[in-house]
């Protein structure tokens, strides 16, 4: 095997899986940095988030990637609800209560994509597509578009997280939520802003795994292992640090099929998530211990 094979068939791929993980381990790393607890429902909002754009594809006749800030609006209003409806109450509970109650949201959000959509695996557009030469890499645009939106939107959330006041009010949350009461910042309003842009972030993870892959109503489930260990090995809290981890963890299971066989490859999300714990709990960039 060449250079050029090991870039366009294993490196590439990599990093494109990395950035949809990017995308969803941000969400969980904002989630646990305001809320301090898991949210295993993660996989499943993306799923959902993926599917709404399918449905926007179909009803309307339009672009995928026109359909995708319908998606992002619709999965962040349904994130807010679901915290209104089956969180906010436990907010004063042990956190292990929520993040038990978050996985029985995971198998309800899961079996509305089961009823509203079916089981069977679905794609955004019809045909082959193939991918571009340039100078000898080969890329499909659909992969391009995966990166630079991976790319947009980091960039945006890491501008609104340190220019904005609520993005501001959401730091000091995460640094330390009993000083920014004090200081007058309104809780439900932070968390509210948490919940719509990790749920906008969980739709556009789920849509470009689609969109890069098929959809089916198992995959956010099968993307949760690997978005929390690329969460935890950048640094929980760190959203810079879940764009790294992921982009390792994509590339790690793209890697790994050299050496083991490809229905194994997620092992290796495992494998990073149980080595960083064991060593190194806060991560690359040094996060919080989740």
């Amino acid at each position: 095997m060449d250079l050029l094979e090991l870039i366009n068939f294993y490196l590439i791929p990599g990093i494109v899986l990395g950035s949809i993980y990017a995308l969803g381990a941000v969400g969980i790393t904002l989630i646990f940095a305001i809320l301090r607890y898991a949210h295993l429902a993660h996989g499943d909002l993306a799923t959902l988030g993926a599917f709404i754009a399918l449905a926007v594809v179909t009803s309307l006749g339009i672009s995928p990637l026109v359909a995708l800030p319908f998606a992002i609006i619709a999965t962040g209003a349904v994130a807010i609800g679901i915290d209104k409806v089956f969180y906010e109450h436990l907010r004063e509970r042990p956190k292990i209560v929520t993040v038990m109650a978050s996985l029985g949201i995971a198998l309800m959000v899961r079996s509305v994509v089961q009823v509203v959509w079916g089981v069977d695996t679905q794609t955004y557009t019809r045909g082959i597509v193939r991918p571009e030469d340039y100078f000898g890499l080969r890329i499909r645009d659909r992969e391009i578009y995966t990166v630079l939106a991976m790319v947009a939107l980091v960039g945006v959330l890491q501008l609104f997280l340190t220019r904005s006041k609520w993005g501001k009010a959401m730091r000091a949350m995460s640094d330390n939520p009993n000083l920014a009461l004090l200081s007058g910042i309104d809780n439900k309003k932070v968390v509210m802003l948490t919940w719509g842009i990790a749920g906008g972030l969980c739709a556009a993870s789920g849509f470009f795994l689609g969109l890069n892959t098929e959809l089916k109503s198992m995959m956010g489930w099968h993307m949760l292992l690997p978005m929390f260990a690329a969460a935890i090995l950048g640094g929980v809290g760190r959203v810079e640090g879940a764009v790294l981890g992921g982009l390792i963890v994509g590339i790690a299971e793209e890697m790994s099929v050299l050496f083991i066989p490809s229905e194994y490859k997620a092992a290796m999300a495992f494998a990073i998530l149980l080595f960083m714990l064991l060593v190194r709990p806060t991560g690359l960039l040094k996060g919080k211990v989740l």
